[in-house]
């Protein structure tokens, strides 16, 4: 926690940053209001104990300044008067709460403490609302070497505020990944804010990220949060970075290199002290040297590099998964199957899993839908329903013409199939086929499929 207090009494200033300090709370001075918007432009804080009397800018114009910033921190006003006009005057400015001097540092400092926790908690809601999906509840386990390897870099990295690459193919589980790291880290009480790149119309991805001030553009009828800021004390996770516009690729760059962003519409540029993972199922390196991503932007999100293997590559994490996504099928669909076969779990381990993570728990949910027994048994994991739209190997033979035909109508079947299981929501079933979204467009208009 960082607060910054605004008091022009030289005494006051320092009894409170004492007495915070020996609560643990960092904190900041600032003499008068000026000196307190230059510290606010530079440094993102939790809350500010703000004087109401102070030379020049006075406590309500700098509260007043505050809110139509953007600032989202709580404030509370300090007074040696305790007129109730001046509370009322604080509150309507934008304080959250107002007290009188000489006033108790305990009682100060337990009052900041809730306003400060409330703030968290709100935005941690706000963010889980955003970013509410059945993903989130996966749990990274896996005892391959790789995954041991995965785990020692968390660790190691659980202390510091690194941004973060995580690589590998759709449905290994890099978002699992990300959760891990933001659950053993400094800011794991913070909110976890994800975002998927490529699942946003490219004319509305800025805004989501950066959100927007009241008359922005047309339709912008009251200001807008964007992620970047829901995601304060926390962690942001950019999923597909990949896919990321070249033209916003360089507003991502500037907010890695100066930790402040500025919304759409608006003039202030604010400080973030959001910690930033990206991910993606692209060869970034080969995507630089293509010039649809930019290096210098790659350079700064790849400080922490880890790479997930696909499932095929450790299949002895499989048996661990599917206990694991079991679990948690039979929690969320009221059944109570105990566990698998002997073959049925011969025959998973023996699977391909082109769709990693993201296949297995198909095809589990559709075996705890059909198994009749205790157990799930071989002849309930329907491994024919699940289609692969990955690209043939060049050691692969090639197809003939009738086989072309035949993939093509598998693949025309699985995407009809996958839209109409998810109503038409491109990005769900996309997640389903493991493929990008664009990908998932690019199919539709290249089969000239009336969705």
């Amino acid at each position: 926690m960082k607060i910054l207090i605004v008091d022009d009494e030289p005494n006051i200033r320092d009894l409170m940053h004492r007495y915070l300090s020996l609560d643990g709370i960092d904190s900041d001075c600032a003499e008068n209001g000026l000196s307190a918007q230059r510290m606010l432009a530079e440094v993102a804080y939790d809350a500010c104990l703000v004087d109401l009397k102070m030379p020049g800018m006075d406590g309500l114009s700098l509260i007043s300044w505050i809110r139509s910033e953007g600032f989202r921190m709580p404030i509370i006003m300090i007074s040696a008067h305790g007129e109730i006009t001046d509370a009322v005057c604080a509150l309507k400015e934008g304080a959250q709460d107002y007290i009188v001097k000489p006033f108790d540092p305990e009682e100060l400092v337990i009052r900041l403490k809730k306003l400060v926790e409330a703030q968290h908690l709100k935005n941690l809601v706000e963010s889980e609302t955003r970013n509410n999906t059945d993903e989130d509840k996966q749990i990274f386990v896996g005892e391959s070497n790789s995954i041991k390897r995965i785990k020692d870099v968390i660790g190691k990295i659980s202390d510091t505020n690194s941004t973060v690459l995580i690589t590998g193919e759709s449905g290994t589980g890099k978002e699992v990944v990300a959760r891990e790291i933001h659950a053993s880290s400094p800011v794991k009480d913070g909110p976890f804010v994800a975002i998927n790149i490529g699942g946003v119309p490219e004319n509305l991805l800025e805004s989501e990220l950066f959100g927007y001030e009241k008359g922005a553009f047309t339709g912008a009828v009251s200001r807008k949060t964007g992620m970047f800021e829901l995601a304060s004390g926390g962690t942001l996770f950019l999923d597909e970075i990949g896919d990321m516009p070249l033209s916003l690729q360089v507003k991502i760059l500037r907010v890695l290199q100066d930790r402040k962003i500025t919304r759409l519409g608006g003039t202030a540029a604010m400080p973030i002290n959001a910690r930033i993972i990206a991910a993606t199922n692209k060869d970034l390196e080969q995507r630089v040297r293509d010039g649809v991503f930019r290096e210098d932007l790659f350079y700064r999100l790849n400080v922490v590099r880890i790479v997930i293997p696909p499932l095929r590559e450790r299949r002895e994490d499989i048996p661990l998964l599917a206990a694991g996504i079991l679990k948690r099928l039979n929690r969320q669909m009221g059944h109570k199957v105990t566990g698998f076969s002997a073959d049925a779990l011969a025959l998973l381990c023996s699977h391909e899993f082109y769709g990693n993570v993201r296949e297995l728990e198909n095809i589990l949910e559709r075996a705890v839908i059909f198994s009749s027994g205790d157990e799930i048994q071989s002849d309930d994991l329907d491994l024919r329903g699940s289609v692969s739209l990955h690209t043939q190997s060049k050691d692969e033979p090639k197809l003939s013409d009738a086989e072309a035909k035949s993939l093509k109508d598998v693949e025309i079947d699985a995407i009809i199939r996958a839209l109409h299981r998810w109503e038409g929501n491109r990005t769900r079933a996309a997640e389903e086929l493991g493929i990008s979204r664009r990908t998932l467009i690019n199919k539709i208009a290249e089969y000239d499929l009336n969705l």
